[in-house]
């Protein structure tokens, strides 16, 4: 039977963006040499899944989307892996991932490896990631990084309802191209929305929306100033305003474009960096350090995130 609500994406399918390639020429393009190529069939992929105190209340995926539980490691929530098998998303394709952790309940959400976006002729890929905590519940979102390639088109838009003292701490990379190779995101769309409810009501809410030439943008030493690479990280709680100091201690060492600030109840963290492979490990160090600050966990990251 279908998911009792939209779920929405994000996945595995690649590596680092240090060892990103590109599809091959033979998929997804033309039937033969002179022929006219095939219609395109896009993926609609979608995956949910629910913790309800200490156990797996519910799971659901389609294709190409799929759900592991590996074994936790010592001393961390139970864990949940997303995996994106289609090696990637072209323009017309969908994701849909739902993640819950009901009252008291904790749960650590993570991705096998890196997503892919390739370019697009027009169409766009269209994530849709939806994250909801009951009351005393803890939910980490920790997907790795989204890379898009030059001429990708993106649409992704997070979700999050928080309920009570219910506490969320999620995270999102995007790269800017593939840089080892050098190829930048010069053109097409990179828009992330996310929208953050407590207790019903809109909490905050903010969209990075770029559009047509893209590396001008990138560029603008009043935008991104040159930037490869961008970060957010969440925390959703009624303590966020008495983390803020920590929060921004975790900084001091990290990018030199990096920030911290409390809106109500929401904590907001983004990095920006020149050197994605850089940005990636602050990125990581930051969290690990939130998580041992926020919840006394671990101060360490899914170990997917070193495969």
């Amino acid at each position: 039977m279908p998911p009792p609500y939209p779920s929405p994406a994000f996945g595995g399918g690649g590596n680092s963006a240090a060892s990103s390639v590109a599809p091959s020429p033979a998929t997804r393009g033309r039937d033969g040499e002179g022929a006219p190529a095939p219609k395109r069939l896009t993926i609609h992929g979608r995956a949910t899944v629910a913790f309800d105190h200490g156990r797996l209340r519910e799971v659901y995926h389609t294709d190409p989307l799929r759900l592991l539980f590996p074994t936790p490691a010592s001393s961390d929530p139970p864990t949940a892996v997303v995996v994106t098998t289609s090696g990637g998303l072209v323009g017309g394709d969908r994701l849909e991932i739902a993640a819950s952790v009901g009252e008291g309940a904790s749960a650590l959400v993570t991705a096998q490896a890196a997503e892919k976006v390739y370019r697009s002729a027009g169409e766009d890929v269209r994530f849709d990631v939806r994250l909801a905590v009951g009351d005393g519940g803890w939910l980490e979102w920790l997907p790795q990084e989204t890379i898009l390639f030059d001429a990708a088109r993106l649409r992704r838009t997070t979700s999050v309802a928080v309920n009570g003292s219910g506490r969320l701490l999620a995270g999102e990379l995007l790269v800017f191209g593939r840089i080892a190779r050098g190829e930048r995101f010069t053109q097409g769309l990179a828009r992330d929305a996310w929208e953050v409810r407590r207790d019903g009501r809109l909490a905050w809410a903010d969209a990075l929306h770029l559009d047509g030439d893209v590396a001008a943008l990138l560029d603008h030493p009043a935008g991104f100033a040159g930037a490869t690479a961008y970060g957010t990280i969440l925390y959703v709680g009624r303590d966020a305003a008495d983390r803020l100091d920590a929060a921004r201690a975790l900084l001091e060492d990290v990018a030199p474009h990096a920030a911290a600030t409390v809106l109500g109840e929401v904590l907001v963290i983004r990095l920006l960096g020149k050197d994605a492979q850089r940005l990636r490990t602050d990125f990581g160090r930051v969290w690990a350090g939130l998580r041992k600050a926020l919840n006394d966990l671990p101060e360490r990251l899914p170990r997917l995130w070193h495969v």
